[in-house]
């Protein structure tokens, strides 16, 4: 476990230091942005913990401009817990949002989700999905939309590789939060809402192939 702890407040990197090591695992520190993007270019991590409010350049900027080269699951820690700030940290390309003041045990939870989630994407289901235009390599994490690669999100991928497995089947959605972020979402289910919206989106024409199901949820129909 190689974790990537962004913050200018050094207190918090030195406690998540702390219990990232305890659990046997590597921790590097940046104390900004700009320093973190640099990181990553030189450095692969499994998950990357994410200020939002930092000097040089803030966290929701870094990761836009990591999001170019890698695809690494990004934690978004903030004071500002508004809607509106976790919703765009979403769309960016984060793949969760924690609001200051947190648990450190909290997080640890969050970043064992995501590496569980991320490593059972690239080793699952060797099949390659076809539906008209669109298709998707689960193995190689491609999607291609009319022969153009879709750019979706790590979260996107995983949401639209869950639908494809669950093909036909009513899913809720509290059982997409749980099997697609794999723990109880400490918010509300919105937050699918939303990136439905974005992986629709990213489909174009395909976007008919995500049926909602109204008081319900979603169901994947081609």
């Amino acid at each position: 476990m190689k974790i990537l702890i962004v913050d200018d407040e050094e207190m918090i990197r030195a406690v998540l230091r702390e219990y990232v090591e305890f659990e046997g695992g590597q921790a590097d520190e940046a104390q900004d942005g700009m320093e973190a993007v640099k990181l990553c270019r030189d450095n692969d991590y499994d998950v990357i913990l994410m200020d939002v409010m930092m000097p040089r350049l803030d966290g929701f900027s870094a990761v836009k401009e990591i999001r170019k080269f890698k695809q690494t699951p990004v934690i978004m820690l903030s004071a500002r817990g508004e809607e509106y700030d976790k919703l765009f940290g979403f769309e960016i390309g984060s793949d969760d949002y924690v609001t200051k003041p947190f648990s450190p045990k909290e997080v640890m939870a969050r970043i064992h989700a995501l590496i569980k989630r991320s490593s059972a994407a690239q080793t699952g289901n060797k099949d390659l999905y076809e539906f008209e235009g669109l298709k998707i390599d689960m193995v190689g994490r491609n999607v291609t939309v009319n022969g153009e690669p879709a750019d979706l999100t790590p979260k996107e991928y995983e949401l639209l590789f869950y639908f494809v497995k669950n093909k036909g089947v009513a899913l809720t959605r509290d059982k997409l939060l749980n099997k697609v972020w794999g723990y109880d979402f400490y918010g509300d289910d919105r937050t699918v809402d939303t990136h439905v919206k974005m992986l629709r989106g990213n489909l174009k024409e395909y976007r008919k192939f995500i049926v909602t199901l109204r008081g319900l949820g979603y169901k994947f129909e081609a």
